[in-house]
This record gives C-alpha cells, structure tokens and sequence, in this order.
C-alpha cells in the first residue's frame, strides 16, 4: 500500500480547509475526492490523518481523523549554510538534498566572491522546493530557507549551534573531528569561487572550524550535500550511532 498523501497548511484543526497550490494539486492533479485519506502537516513535526468531506471549486474540507507524532524528523540539529549559486537548478538541488538528509535550517547567502543574487521569487521557489522535499522522505517539517545578504549575518545566523564547521579548499587539514562531535552542527560552504583568507579568518573569530573536504576541489553544490551527508552520519541521523 502506497503512503498516504502529504499536504501542508498553517494549523490544522477538527475541520482543515486545503487551498492554494496544494488544493489545485490535490484536485487537479491528484484527483482526491471525498472520503480520500490524507496526511496533514503544519510545520510542528506532528503528521495529522484527515479526511476530505467536501471539494469546491477553490478549496477542500478535510476532518481530523487523528494526531501522531512523525518519527522521522532528525534528533540532532543540523544547519547548513551555502554561498547562493549561478545555476538555479544547483540552488534547488541542495535545498531538496539537504532536506532529505536531515537539515533543520537551511540559510543561502552572498560572500565575496559570489556572482549571483537573490530575490524574492527566487527565494520563494527554493522553499518551494523544500516543501516538495519534506514531502517526498515523508518528513513533517519542512525548514524555511533563508537569505542573508552577507557571510557575517549568515554566520550570526548560526551563533546557537555547538559544532561550526567551515568548509575551505585551502585548509591544510581540518580543525574539527567530525566523526566524534555530537550535539547541534552548523556547517557552511561557499560558492562557486570559494571563500577568501579574510573570510576564513571572520569564520574563525565566531568558532567555527576549518574543515577539508579531501585532495580533490569539489564544486559547490557536491560539496554541500557530501559535508551534510558526514555529518549526518556522525550525528547517527542515518543510521544508528
């Protein structure tokens, strides 16, 4: 038996109306109609199982059936920061990746060497994707993606996390053991031209650490979802630890 349809909405009550987007694509494209059981989310990492009970021409009504919590979600938090790309169909794939291994927060951001900018449609699509992400590993949540104009406000942006790691093609070796650190991780990769010295050196004065990705220069977006997956995997978010 095939699982459940996922659909998300702001709050879920005994009577939830499904609109928008998500209405069109249950309708028009799914062809769910009354009786069909879905599954509800609303960002609190509880998976609702409703019932449709009436389908208009805009909206869908669906009743409550019952309230569960997802087991899914990861444990540990996990952040990633990437410097925002060229190539949008990159952007989308390390959100949607990213999403899939675990990550909790996800922040995109400007840095020196970067040669793309963000706007709002675009940052609108990227959490989008995130949505469609969370619903495809059938997680209950499905984490904002968000912007910051410059590296300095998005490594502020990451201050509350215990691990920081920094990725950086020129690092010798790396300053952190990734495969013993516990505890919430914050990691952060850089565009398509890398970081600077000074940037590196900006990373450090708010702890984080240098880490090496190996021999080989990995292009960005490899780089993001390879670092994300270690760490994952340290973390005992893809297996048992």
């Amino acid at each position: 038996m095939s699982a459940l349809k996922r659909f998300f909405v702001e709050k879920v009550g005994k009577t939830t109306t499904l609109s928008g987007e998500e209405f069109e694509h249950a309708k028009n494209v799914l062809r769910l109609g009354v009786g069909a059981e879905v599954i509800l989310l609303d960002n609190s990492g509880k998976e609702y199982t409703a019932v449709v009970s009436a389908v208009g021409k805009k909206e869908m009504l669906l009743n409550l059936v019952r309230e569960d919590a997802c087991e899914r979600e990861p444990k540990t938090p996990i952040a990633l920061a990437f410097g925002y790309l060229k190539n949008a169909d990159k952007n989308e794939f390390i959100v949607q990746k990213a999403v899939e291994l675990g990550v909790s927060k996800l922040v995109c951001f400007s840095s020196e060497y970067s040669s793309a900018y963000m706007n709002g449609n675009k940052l609108e699509r990227l959490n989008k994707v995130s949505k469609e992400a969370a619903k495809q590993c059938l997680r209950a949540v499905a984490p904002e993606v968000e912007y910051a104009e410059n590296l300095p406000k998005a490594l502020e942006s990451l201050s509350g996390f215990k691990n920081k790691l920094f990725a950086c093609e020129f690092a010798e070796k790396s300053g952190a053991e990734i495969s013993s650190i516990s505890g919430s991780t914050a990691i952060v990769i850089g565009s398509e031209g890398g970081f600077s010295r000074a940037e590196e050196e900006l990373a450090h004065t708010k702890g984080f650490a240098s880490v090496s990705l190996g021999k080989r220069i990995l292009r960005a977006e490899t780089a993001a979802v390879a670092l994300t997956a270690v760490v994952a995997f340290a973390l005992g978010e893809l297996g048992e630890k």
